[in-house]
């Protein structure tokens, strides 16, 4: 049952939302609503994935024909090795996980998500059991849905646009709070793997002949010899790190980098994004605006200097990007339909109410617990109480910084195992919605605790 648990969770969900709301006389809604979501999860979800993908898995493929990813493991292993012993050292899947954890640090969704998958399948070649979750994927879960946030974008924008005088308060709560529960959910993943409940069965043994291709390419991958660049191609390099380099300068300090137009008499200048916040987080935001376009440069341009057919290589990643969305929709429509169910039902209402009293005798604040409920199951759902706990309370309240700090601290959880897990084919997902929803909780309390703390 317990490496099963997903199947069991997913049937407790129907079951309990259908009775529940038989009951309470909400069947019509829930029907609507498991409609709705079910067009939602393949029109508005899964088909404009395709796109984001097929960019990122069309920069994956240049990364590593460059020699760009496998340098990026050899350069992080010491970490690595520690966090992931059953992956090679040299292995693209570490390349991989370490672009898909540098993404969520800077608040990259958009990103964040292809390179995962990309991440997964890697780790999937390497799985000599693949109905069944690896450690490696438990772990790298854990690291993904507890990822250490530098820059929350999406909470201090909502912040913002509500009229908060210092939306940028919660950046070092959420970065204490994903501290800790990014340590907590990786001892989850490696003290669970090792309890018996959890570890590989033997009907699990075997590959079957699919998987067999899949890791004949990844030691293809591993064996990439891109050709040496040349001294022009280093100056180039060297020419357009130094543009970005320029870039970022200007957007920390406009007043230094307007200087030189205004001295030699042009009229351009250049823009100040952020007027009145300090240099510390204005570096930190100028990286996460350029950290996009940087990297759709910096890869092809590699790339072609290192002599890889970049159009080709880039069309041949992309390639993958339907196969990919075409087999995560089952899981994504299952996934998405039962939560909704639950939301219409009233279930999330009703524990709410039922856990209030007990919240409010620990210090934690009840107004914040359908937020924290519904952080694990949906994204928009969480988002719109988001924003309505900050027009209700005011959006420099503590209650919304704590709430913005929960959610810029904690993730998706059983989005990201429909997606990831979906993608690849895992049936059997051991421990990982224990470490998923343990990192998750870790967070929501580390996010409240360092508000506290802060606010003092």
């Amino acid at each position: 049952m317990l490496g099963c648990m997903l199947n069991v969770i997913w049937l407790i969900m129907m079951l309990v939302a259908v009775l529940v709301g038989g009951f309470g006389g909400r069947l019509d809604a829930m029907t609507e609503g498991a409609f709705a979501t079910a067009k939602s999860a393949v029109m508005d979800i899964a088909l404009p994935l395709v796109g984001l993908m097929a960019i990122w898995l069309g920069m994956m493929r240049l990364a590593e024909r460059a020699g760009l990813v496998q340098s990026l493991a050899r350069g992080l292993r010491p970490v690595m090795r520690r966090l992931f012993p059953e992956v090679p050292q040299d292995h693209p899947a570490m390349g991989a996980m370490v672009l898909n954890m540098a993404a969520n640090m800077l608040g990259l969704g958009n990103a964040a998500t292809p390179l995962g998958l990309r991440a997964i399948a890697l780790l999937q070649k390497l799985n000599p059991h693949p109905s069944t979750a690896s450690n490696s994927m438990v772990t790298f879960l854990a690291v993904n849905t507890a990822s250490i946030q530098i820059i929350p974008t999406t909470a201090i924008s909502i912040l913002a646009i509500q009229g908060a005088k210092n939306a940028s308060i919660i950046v070092v709560p959420a970065f204490l709070a994903t501290a800790v529960a990014m340590t907590c959910g990786i001892f989850a993943a490696k003290a669970l793997s090792r309890l018996p409940a959890f570890r590989i069965r033997a009907e699990d043994e075997g590959v079957p002949a699919t998987v067999t291709d899949a890791k004949d390419t990844a030691v293809e991958m591993e064996n990439i010899q891109p050709s040496p660049m040349s001294r022009p191609g280093r100056i180039t390099l060297a020419a357009f790190l130094l543009a970005f380099a320029a870039i970022l300068f200007a957007l920390v300090r406009p007043d230094i980098a307007n200087a030189l137009p205004t001295a030699l008499g042009w009229q351009w200048r250049y823009g100040d994004f952020w007027p009145g916040i300090g240099s510390g987080l204005r570096t930190l935001r100028a990286i996460s605006l350029l950290a996009v376009p940087f990297l759709l440069g910096f890869f092809p341009l590699v790339a072609w200097l290192r002599g890889v057919n970049v159009y080709e290589q880039f069309c041949e990643g992309a390639k993958e990007a339907f196969d990919t969305a075409r087999r995560i929709i089952p899981f994504l429509v299952a996934m998405l339909v039962a939560i909704r169910l639950l939301r219409e039902a009233g279930v999330v209402q009703m524990v709410t109410e039922a856990l209030r009293p007990a919240l409010d005798a620990v210090g934690f604040p009840s107004d914040l617990l359908p937020l924290a409920l519904m952080r694990p199951l949906s994204g928009s759902a969480s988002q719109g109480i988001f924003v309505d706990l900050v027009k209700t309370h005011g959006a420099d309240s503590l209650i919304s910084r704590m709430a913005a700090t929960i959610y810029g601290s904690t993730e998706t959880t059983f989005y990201v195992l429909a997606v990831y897990f979906g993608s690849v084919g895992i049936r059997r997902t051991r421990h990982a919605v224990i470490v998923g929803l343990t990192a998750d909780i870790v967070a929501t309390a580390g996010a409240v605790a360092a508000c506290w703390l802060l606010a003092r």
